[in-house]
């Protein structure tokens, strides 16, 4: 069953390895450069054409090592990944207003509603509800979900490696979970996507010789919706003794994304309190105020990574010994902190800067 696992990682790892210095090539030769904006972190222009590595080396893998028999929803998966994907690489070549993009978002979102057996049946448990929500509730529940995690991973998508890192993190955890509980088809889904993003990764780490775009961002972000769906419904319905059940699993869920979601959920808020859209852009994202402190694209990447590495532990060894609440309270109230303290942080650095000038 392993040996499934590591053909799946190995050979969505060497597709893309080998995929993304040719799609450099092109994107060189046809001019097809991001160039650095006033919210850029990056002062050279650089092809963003890395996400079609990465859907190429996931999908290939997964079609090729999943077991069909026991994935009878794989083909509307990869119609929702397909679709996400033509999206983002449209956007990557010649932008789309953010309306045609949201459409394109709710129609993979909604086949994987209403074709897949993907649903967030309730709330697992949060505000003490424990019963199933009536179909109408929870489709509504899971499209606004989806589209929240895929948007969470094109908003962190600011600085070299972020988005590749996390994602694969992300996905080993919940691939490595889906294996302990026999769903081999999610596994082989989760350790394609690893395989594919660290090989990108390669070419991504400073100096970045390629962006993975919204076609990698897209992808990566409906892929570990998909997952961290599924983490919480399946994980509702084990049987009671089952060593591998999760008893907190919302928070432990939220555990998992936080980076994404987290940064997410604030961005939008202080937008909100600032009279402005939560779609309008500025520079108020984590990695953002990582890069204005001072830390290198590298630097602020790995903090990110260890402090999501963190919360996960954190979840998971906590989940069986407190409230499921005071655990979320926990999670969000630690995150909140940091984040504060980051904060107060740079606008220090800031006015120190100033009364030295």
């Amino acid at each position: 069953m392993i040996f499934v696992l590591v053909l799946s990682f190995l050979t969505a790892f060497t597709l893309t390895y080998f995929a993304i210095p040719n799609i450099i090539g092109i994107a060189r030769e046809k001019n097809l450069f991001v160039e650095p904006g006033e919210r850029s972190s990056h002062t050279i222009s650089t092809p963003s054409l890395g996400g079609v590595g990465i859907f190429a080396g996931t999908i290939f893998s997964i079609v090729m090592w999943t077991p069909f028999d026991r994935f009878g929803g794989l083909q509307y998966i990869l119609c929702a990944f397909l679709i996400v994907f033509l999206v983002g690489l449209k956007d990557d070549m010649s932008p789309v207003s953010p309306i045609n993009k949201l459409i394109g978002q709710v129609l993979a979102a909604s086949i994987l509603v209403f074709k897949s057996d993907i649903h967030l049946r309730g709330f697992y448990g949060m505000f003490g509800l424990h019963t199933e929500l009536p179909e109408p509730f929870y489709a509504g529940l899971t499209l606004f979900t989806i589209l929240v995690i895929i948007n969470s991973f094109n908003l962190i998508d600011g600085i070299n490696g972020l988005a590749g890192s996390v994602g694969a993190l992300i996905s080993g955890v919940l691939g490595c979970w889906f294996f302990w509980i026999g769903r081999m088809e999610l596994s082989i889904v989760a350790f394609s996507l690893v395989g594919a993003i660290i090989a990108f990764l390669k070419y991504n780490y400073t100096p970045a010789k390629i962006f993975m775009g919204d076609s990698g961002a897209l992808v990566i972000g409906t892929a570990c919706s998909i997952l961290i769906i599924q983490f919480i419904d399946m994980n509702y319905y084990l049987e009671p003794g089952n060593l591998h059940q999760i008893q907190d699993v919302p928070a432990v869920a939220i555990g998992i994304m936080i980076i994404p979601l987290y940064d997410t959920l604030r961005v939008f808020i202080t937008r909100i309190l600032r009279g402005q859209s939560p779609l309008h852009a500025d520079r108020r994202h984590i990695h953002h105020l990582l890069i204005d402190y001072g830390f290198t694209h590298m630097q602020a990447t790995g903090i990110l990574v260890a402090v999501n590495v963190f919360f996960i532990l954190l979840a998971f060894s906590l989940n069986q010994t407190v409230e499921l609440h005071f655990l979320l309270f926990l999670i969000l109230g630690l995150a909140t902190t940091l984040t504060y303290i980051l904060h107060k942080s740079v606008n220090h650095k800031k006015r120190q800067k100033l009364a030295i000038r």
